[in-house]
């Protein structure tokens, strides 16, 4: 008796033909090839007389950062859950919460993995190429950027700008110079601030929100320069933060789920650690920076509010916002980020030193991390470009020095 994988495998060779060049249904060749990748093993074999043989390509990368994603994907569902039921005033047990967060999480999920699986394929039929399984990292991550309270018409036209003007215009996966996640999460936080910041709908009840320490922060202005206190008297104390028992975004909360992740991506070598490293070496040397500036005789309430982020401890730069999910997740993309080692720190330096520059010196945009990546985005070439000239010249001197030696 023939086993069953055996036979779904000759079933789906049989109509092959079909989808290929000349068959009946070419035109969706894309639709065929992914799930046929995806599922299958394809009969495909390299016809080169040199190739390299390796068990990674870009679909177990892409699944490895998938799988990196699940702990604060759970996280996230159970937050939504808490949050909740703590506005209603309701208790509820981990089932309820997860039960609960699940329904309030998943529809955003699926919507941003629908209406971007359809640009993907659009583009993939139109340009008679394979879709590519980067979407599958792109779909979660950008909901995992989002508030549980955004509307989803918000998220189809999100992810809609984030695979078309973040990537496909460019050429694909691969080609772009932009994170395509951040850059769908950037056009809604431009074009639709007012739910992207500030306070949070925690899906009560009662419609009640809570505000995000980052954006209470923003607020301070004439409260004191006591931001440490002022954040406490609020409930929001390094070890809540540290915990993400808070409101924001689905999965950016918790730091605990984004070290693990962190912790995937190093292991298996998906992520580069120094990208990681030097993120936050740069923002934790900014920020104690800041903390050395001056602040007496500051009177007016412009000044205030600016000297007040200037005297956050710097630990609270790391678990505030979505400083370390976006250094883990976003700023390690290999198609965007810096390619050789030195720029890897390089780059990361400077995600963490803009972050903490954004959020002391523009209270308007507290958040300061998503503008940080997306213009590192577009600085990593340059960095790379320079990181190689410092070492041809440098080659070059010890290769004068050589020969001078010899002669």
């Amino acid at each position: 008796m023939k086993d069953f994988k055996k036979i779904i495998e000759e079933k789906h060779d049989s109509i092959r033909s079909l989808f290929e060049e000349g068959g009946k249904f070419e035109k969706w060749y894309p639709l065929f090839e992914a799930q046929d990748t995806f599922a299958l093993t394809p009969p495909d074999t390299t016809k080169g007389m040199t190739h390299v043989r390796d068990g990674v390509d870009l679909k177990r990368v892409m699944f490895t950062v998938v799988v990196a994603l699940i702990p604060c994907l759970l996280w996230g569902m159970f937050n939504a859950g808490y949050q909740y039921y703590d506005a209603s005033g309701i208790e509820a047990n981990l089932f309820t919460m997860m039960i609960r967060g699940s329904w309030i999480v998943m529809p955003i999920i699926l919507t941003s993995y629908i209406f971007g699986g359809i640009w993907e394929v659009a583009f993939a039929v139109i340009r008679k190429h394979e879709i590519n399984e980067g979407f599958l990292v792109t779909g979660l991550l950008f909901p995992l950027t989002l508030p549980p309270s955004i509307a989803l018409w918000q998220v189809a036209v999100g992810i809609s700008f984030g695979v078309v003007v973040g990537k496909e215009v460019f050429g694909g996966t691969g080609f772009n110079i932009l994170n395509p996640a951040l850059t769908a999460r950037a056009y809604l936080f431009f074009a639709h601030a007012k739910d992207m910041t500030g306070e949070v709908w925690t899906l009560a009840k009662d419609g009640a929100t809570g505000a995000t320490p980052l954006g209470l922060g923003a607020s301070f202005g004439g409260e004191g320069l006591d931001v440490k206190a002022a954040l406490a008297d609020r409930g929001f104390t390094f070890g809540r933060m540290f915990s993400g028992l808070e409101p924001g975004s689905i999965g950016e909360t918790a730091v605990i789920p984004i070290l693990i992740g962190a912790a995937i991506l190093i292991v298996t070598g998906v992520g580069s650690w120094r990208i990681m490293a030097g993120a936050c070496a740069g923002l934790g040397a900014t920020a104690i920076l800041m903390n050395l500036m001056p602040i007496e005789g500051q009177e007016a309430g412009e000044i205030v509010q600016f000297t007040t982020w200037t005297q956050i401890p710097f630990l609270y730069h790391f678990v505030m916002g979505s400083f370390l999910f976006g250094t883990v997740f976003m700023a390690t993309d290999p198609v965007s980020a810096a390619s050789t080692n030195i720029g890897k720190w390089i780059y990361g330096a400077l995600i963490g030193v803009v972050t903490v520059l954004v959020r002391v010196t523009n209270p308007g945009f507290p958040e300061g991390v998503m503008l940080a990546i997306l213009f590192m985005n577009v600085m990593a070439p340059m960095i790379d470009y320079y990181v190689v000239q410092a070492h041809i010249k440098n080659r070059n001197a010890k290769l004068r020095k050589f020969s001078y030696a010899k002669g």
